[in-house]
């Protein structure tokens, strides 16, 4: 499968895949962005797949009931209640410590809207867990799917903040204006 989808990424889509996900690393949190388009989802499962690592997703727990929900257990998603009642950041920090391997992928602006500010869901999920953040564009503009090393957060937010943003300069997503 890895290599099909490295073929369908990078010979039929014009794709290339910069880096790769760590390996020796067996949880982390992803973030990806810029996170502008529907596309976006296929772009990021095809890198995946052509990387060969296991990235997991989460999605509200409707999404995985009959007749689809194998579908995306199959692709590497995880349920999650997330209803106003529910803590979705101590949610997903039981399931890291539940697992021994999670790679767990979200969209640090948490919708294809444009936004004035990322949300900070992923961070205190990386600081719950005590895992590291690795960085993962998008790029429409070069079609290129970028990945960094693993980045352990500091006591600093603000300077962990600069770190990611800094990883994201530059780069364009499908649509450029919600980014």
């Amino acid at each position: 499968m890895k290599s099909i989808s490295r073929f369908i990424l990078e010979t039929i889509l014009g794709w290339k895949l910069e880096n790769d996900f760590p390996q020796d690393i067996k949880k982390y949190v992803i973030i990806v962005a810029p996170h502008t388009s529907w596309i976006d989802f296929p772009i990021a499962i095809l890198s995946r797949m052509a990387s060969g690592t296991m990235i997991h997703f989460i999605g509200k727990n409707t999404l995985f009931r009959a007749p689809f929900g194998f579908f995306f257990k199959i692709l590497g998603g995880t349920p999650v209640d997330r209803t106003k009642n529910n803590n979705l950041v101590d949610a997903v920090i039981t399931i890291f410590n539940k697992k021994k391997v999670f790679r767990l992928a979200l969209s640090p602006e948490g919708t294809r809207k444009k936004v004035a500010a990322w949300k900070t869901g992923f961070y205190y999920i990386a600081k719950g867990a005590n895992v590291p953040v690795v960085m993962a564009t998008l790029d429409f503009e070069h079609k290129k799917v970028k990945i960094s090393e693993a980045y352990y957060t500091t006591n600093n937010k603000e300077k962990d903040f600069e770190v990611f943003h800094a990883f994201y300069d530059g780069v364009k997503g499908k649509n450029p204006a919600l980014f």
